[in-house]
């Protein structure tokens, strides 16, 4: 008795298989394909852009890192030797750069003017930025682009006026009056750039608080400034390095050593200790440190900041 395949002679004709089908049947034992495989994504550029960023990174790093192994040395060993490496370990040129240099009243200094300017200036700038990106007048148009065109004069071209203006007000020789200088010329950028992200956020958000009872001091508070915290992260530290890094407004405008802020600083410890290389390495690290880890425990809020609006 032959055994014939199904659907044969009983009437019924197979249903229709494509080749593909056939071929996995024929083969049991191989999974069966569907559509194209899926390609990995590639970085842009390849290996060498990666090659090359690394390489730019290594030589970035290579004078940080000297700086800071040239600091744990004695200034003898720096003489014979400068490449040797940081063993044992001397803590006598930070000793020497914070006591005798005054490093400890440079810092503190510094870190007053720059923390009060860039707190200034944000706060002056979160709130013009929210309302000129709610209003719908056409004078606060003109007021944003009053603002924006801070953004073309280099405010250090302003050094004869604001030397002036000063000595007239009484704030020559004053941190206070640094402090003024630094957080309005802060203003147009960080305005320039919190404009665009109070933009971005929903009005619904407003009418949603105005509903629950909140006053507007309360919703811009409580509720927008929040979503902009990226931005505002970003703000802060790119005003907070160069306020940092200023050598000319202190050097023109204090008179106190006592008042110097940390580059005026530097340049009269190196001026006092040009043999004393060891010491000099020390005062460049304190200078340096604090952006390194301003860096450091800002750098996903700063990424957040200026890649929002990119993606969907």
């Amino acid at each position: 008795m032959s055994v014939l395949p199904a659907g044969i002679g009983t009437g019924r004709a197979l249903p229709d298989t494509d080749q593909g089908d056939l071929d996995a049947r024929t083969q049991p034992g191989e999974p069966r394909r569907r559509g194209r495989p899926r390609q990995t994504q590639r970085p842009v550029g390849g290996v060498t852009a990666s090659l090359l960023l690394w390489g730019y990174a290594a030589v970035a790093l290579v004078p940080l890192l000297l700086m800071v192994s040239s600091s744990f040395r004695t200034n003898a060993d720096l003489i014979t030797d400068p490449l040797g490496a940081p063993w044992p370990l001397s803590f006598e040129s930070y000793r020497e750069a914070w006591t005798v240099g005054n490093f400890a009243s440079y810092f503190v200094n510094s870190l007053l003017v720059t923390c009060g300017a860039v707190a200034l200036s944000t706060a002056v700038a979160t709130m013009a930025a929210y309302a000129l990106a709610r209003a719908r007048s056409r004078v606060f148009r003109w007021l944003e682009s009053l603002f924006l065109s801070g953004l073309m004069l280099p405010i250090h071209l302003a050094i004869l006026p604001i030397f002036y203006l000063f000595d007239g007000a009484g704030l020559i020789d004053s941190r206070l009056g640094l402090v003024l200088m630094y957080g309005a010329s802060g203003v147009p950028f960080s305005v320039f750039v919190l404009t665009t992200f109070f933009r971005q956020l929903p009005e619904e958000l407003e009418e949603a608080a105005q509903l629950d009872g909140a006053t507007p001091w309360q919703t811009f508070a409580l509720i927008m400034v929040p979503l902009v915290r990226p931005a505002l992260a970003t703000v802060a530290v790119f005003r907070f390095v160069p306020i940092w890094n200023d050598f000319l407004f202190p050097l023109v405008l204090l008179r106190d050593e006592a008042k110097y802020t940390l580059p005026v600083g530097l340049t009269t410890f190196f001026g006092e200790n040009a043999t004393n290389y060891s010491a000099v390495f020390a005062g460049l690290v304190i200078t340096t440190v604090p952006l390194i880890l301003l860096f450091l425990l800002a750098t996903k809020q700063i990424v957040a900041g200026l890649t929002a609006g990119m993606t969907k």
